[in-house]
């Protein structure tokens, strides 16, 4: 396979190299583990099994015109509709070659994500983090416990059947002489707001506006 470097000083944003027949490589690499590859903008994004996990990493990472040996991220996305509603994220670098590749699976919520904890040492941060937001486990991972949140923090706040005033708040008891939670009390009401864009205003009347008739 042929390692393209990027053509320097064309672009205004950082370009990674590409690597020719990608797909097809990912393809002989990963064999019945994959679901799906899909290039887009210069990039590219393998769907495997979930069980596969640990062995999709561990392939892209070991192999020689590959080896995607940095982990860059590992995120979430919900998609509540589907019947398997997460989608887990990985970004790999490979900074030998300068190629990147996005990997995906997905899960129910209920059935754990392998942990890639034994294959990169950062990992076990980004999957608390996934953890914390999605409420994705992960087995295998050592210290499983929320890293954004607060302790008695209830739900995965970036679940999108997640309440945007969420369960309960915290505030300082005079009373008390400490902080306390309680369940969340709202001030006023959401506000409703329409989206327009401010440069072609409004269609409703704001206070004021009426003495600006007749000029």
């Amino acid at each position: 396979m042929t390692i393209v470097a990027p053509e320097l000083g064309r672009h205004s944003w950082p370009v990674m190299a590409t690597h020719r027949k990608l797909a097809a490589r990912l393809g002989e690499v990963l064999g019945a583990a994959v679901i799906d590859i899909a290039e887009h903008a210069g990039e590219t994004t393998v769907v495997v099994q979930r069980d596969a996990l640990v062995n999709v990493i561990t392939a892209l990472r070991d192999a020689a015109d590959l080896q995607f040996n940095q982990l860059i991220d590992i995120c979430g996305a919900d998609y509540p509709d589907r019947a398997e509603r997460f989608e887990i994220v990985i970004h790999l670098l490979s900074m030998t070659h300068n190629l990147r590749v996005r990997v995906k699976l997905t899960t129910d919520g209920r059935a754990p994500v392998p942990s890639l904890t034994d294959l990169y040492y950062n990992a076990g941060w980004y999957e608390r983090e996934t953890w914390d937001c999605y409420g994705v486990m992960f087995a295998g991972n050592p210290d499983m416990r929320r890293i954004l949140t607060d302790y008695g923090f209830e739900g995965h706040p970036f679940r999108k059947d997640f309440p945007l005033s969420g369960h309960v708040e915290l505030r300082w008891s005079e009373e008390h002489k400490r902080v306390v939670y309680e369940p969340v009390k709202l001030a006023q009401d959401f506000r409703s707001f329409d989206f327009l864009s401010p440069w072609e205003g409004t269609d409703y009347v704001l206070p004021g506006d009426e003495k600006a008739t007749g000029k």
